[in-house]
């Protein structure tokens, strides 16, 4: 029997993300969730593959990051107006920040999220390409958003230079701005000499790809919790050792279930994790 397991972790996309150190655990009973099932690496060859991008999603459904975001963009920026969501994702924040009465289009590459953003109350017209290859006129939306995805990071300087050709008002960017891991879904769960990845916040490198004039006019941050929910914890631990490169003998392997065992509480009907994440919204202006 499965039990449903809410990890909650500071996750980045598309990853989990540490934002101080160790996670910080909810209260709630001591009872820890056992593995109620054939041993680990029986078990794997049996699983369903998980998507890493359906987790995510999952997450973001189950955490306060559209409920602490949304007011805050609000706050910052201008009247949203048209809105294009660049990597859109399952389309939280973008539903979240759009109106009925406003053009709402997305860019999403992914089919299992552009599967997400149809099924949204008010879905927008869907673009299936990446940002590179979209076929966006200039100056078509009011507002362009793009939120925790690699291109504001890795790729900010023509990122907004495209961003900026397509918007009348302004350009709004959520960028990670804590120390943690930013590549491997849930890696936030995962001590450091596991998941091997730079810890630098994504807010640092999207400023030192930016030219000094192209510096936004605002930044603001935010704090929320990562939610990430799964339906076992030792798939979620077999997910990850795999992803990690890990052979399913791999003595780390039962290490890593036990890590999660020990950090994972029941609370409501769920098993939960909880790690704080802070976010920087950055705004230009035309």
């Amino acid at each position: 029997m499965l039990r449903r397991v809410c990890l909650r972790s500071s996750g980045q996309v598309r990853a989990d993300v540490v934002a101080s150190g160790r996670p910080r655990v909810s209260l709630g009973s001591s009872k820890p969730l056992v593995h109620e099932g054939p041993p680990l690496e029986q078990a794997a060859a049996g699983d369903a593959p998980l998507d890493p991008l359906e987790l995510y999603a999952a997450a973001i459904d189950a955490s306060d990051y559209v409920a602490a975001l949304a007011p805050l963009i609000r706050r910052a920026a201008s009247e949203i107006g048209d809105l294009l969501d660049v990597g859109a994702g399952g389309g939280q924040l973008g539903a979240a920040l759009s109106t009925p009465q406003m053009r709402f289009t997305a860019i999403e590459p992914s089919p299992t999220m552009r599967a997400r953003l149809l099924r949204l109350p008010n879905p927008p017209t869907v673009l299936a390409c990446g940002w590179e290859s979209a076929a966006i006129a200039n100056a078509s939306h009011d507002t362009v958003l793009a939120a925790t995805m690699p291109a504001v990071m890795e790729h900010a300087g023509e990122f907004l230079k495209r961003s900026r050709s397509w918007a009348r008002r302004q350009v709004v960017w959520v960028v990670p701005a804590h120390h943690g891991p930013r590549g491997l879904c849930f890696a936030g769960c995962l001590p450091s000499a596991w998941h091997g990845e730079d810890e630098t916040p994504g807010l640092d490198t999207t400023l030192r790809n930016l030219r000094p004039a192209d510096r936004p006019h605002a930044i603001q941050f935010f704090d929320w919790t990562f939610t990430g929910v799964v339906p076992d914890v030792a798939k979620l631990a077999r997910f990850l050792a795999g992803r990690l490169g890990w052979a399913p003998h791999d003595a780390r392997c039962a290490q890593l279930h036990a890590h999660l065992v020990a950090q994972a509480r029941p609370r409501n009907g769920a098993v939960c994790l909880e790690i704080p994440r802070r976010s920087a919204v950055l705004v230009w202006r035309k």
